[in-house]
């Protein structure tokens, strides 16, 4: 997905998880670390907070492009809850949305609020 606010307009690659491994960044997240049952082909990731207004419309965002692609989920996860995971991602800021492949392995990773055509765009490189 593109980077909002990124002057280059680069995204961050599929190979970001490769590149953070070697840090102890986890490449692959399970079901019970997302804490829902993950989409068939793909998972929509999104690390919010409670009093985060760019993370309510980014909820709606992914929601609706969940409900327009068969086999694919959102999960919320709030970052306040779950600072073990957030640490372990390197998670900086919210809203910061993951995209899962099949397999539950980070293809995609974005921080701020996604356009939903970037969103539509990421899950190619997921199914």
């Amino acid at each position: 997905m593109r980077v909002p606010g990124r002057e280059d307009g680069r995204e961050d690659g599929p190979d970001r998880g490769q590149a953070d491994a070697g840090r102890g960044v986890p490449r692959f997240l399970d079901p019970a670390e997302l804490g829902a049952q993950p989409g068939r082909r793909a998972t929509l990731v999104q690390f919010s907070s409670a009093f985060c207004q760019p993370c309510r419309a980014t909820r709606r965002i992914l929601a609706e492009v969940a409900g327009m692609v068969e086999g694919v989920a959102h999960v919320e996860i709030d970052a306040e809850e779950r600072l073990d995971l957030v640490r372990a991602l390197g998670i900086e800021k919210t809203p910061t949305v993951l995209v899962l492949d099949a397999g539950g392995r980070i293809v995609r990773r974005a921080a701020g609020m996604p356009r939903k055509v970037d969103v539509i765009a990421a899950l190619g490189a997921a199914v």
